[in-house]
């Protein structure tokens, strides 16, 4: 491949590269554990929310809605969403405004994430606090599950 092209990139942001290794598990709002890669916040509010999702077994959420798109990847486990069970290599697309199944795993597992702002809705992945909770786990509301 030739380099003899130039590119004025002088308006364009380069591209960013995390790991998670260097970072602990945080813990989650549905009593998982998460590793953000990438997330939204006041400076950057169109930054995605990305990483990885631990969940033990027995664990899992009920259904409820975001108005923000997202997608996941299965790495490891079982995970039962709409009452079929999806593993390792599945792909869950979540389009604005949309739903979530109730999800349950038996066997534990990780997904990889990624939350963005809806293109249609202008919805935002949830903030510092919602997900990677810092101090005491609260249980789930109602109002909680409408974001």
């Amino acid at each position: 491949m030739s380099n003899d092209v130039q590119l004025d990139l002088s308006k364009h942001n380069p591209p960013e590269y995390r790991t998670p290794d260097s970072m602990e598990w945080e813990m989650g709002r549905f009593k998982n554990k998460t590793k953000f890669l990438f997330h939204t916040n006041p400076a950057r509010p169109t930054e995605p929310n990305a990483g990885f999702l631990h969940y033990e077994p027995g664990a899992g959420f009920r259904l409820h809605k975001h108005d923000f798109s997202q997608v996941w990847y299965v790495i490891d486990g079982e995970f039962n969403m709409g009452g079929k069970v999806y593993g390792p290599g599945t792909v869950v697309y979540h389009a604005d405004p949309h739903y979530e199944d109730a999800m349950t795993t038996e066997t534990g597992g990780t997904l990889f994430f990624v939350q963005y702002q809806g293109p249609t809705t202008g919805g935002r992945p949830v903030y510092e606090g919602r997900m990677n909770i810092k101090g005491e786990v609260k249980d789930v509301t109602a109002a909680d599950l409408e974001h």
